[in-house]
């Protein structure tokens, strides 16, 4: 019986590492994104395309939530805070999982 037991905590255990590993890959394409922008990347370039594809969904709501005068700095509080809402978010998710 205790056999069952452990093969389910550590079933629970998994999934909340994936849970954890999703949100760090979420916060890594925000990163990304920050520092393409932040380097000039050529827009017209299809890895640039395929990132900002997934940074501008994955920012939810923050883009335009702080405009403090610089697109830059702007850039950096606004995608940085989808970034750190993404670690925090599955953080809590996966301590949930893993009880």
């Amino acid at each position: 019986m205790s056999r069952w037991r452990t093969s389910t905590r550590s079933g629970s255990y998994t999934a909340a590492r994936v849970i954890r590993g999703v949100g760090a890959v979420f916060a890594l394409i925000e990163v990304l994104y920050i520092l393409m922008i932040l380097f000039g990347a050529n827009p017209a370039n299809a890895f640039f395309l395929f990132v900002q594809q997934l940074a501008v969904p994955l920012a939810l709501f923050f883009p335009g939530l702080f405009q403090l005068g610089n697109a830059n700095l702007d850039l950096i509080v606004n995608y940085g805070l989808a970034a750190v809402f993404w670690l925090v978010v599955t953080n809590l998710l996966a301590r949930l999982v893993a009880r």
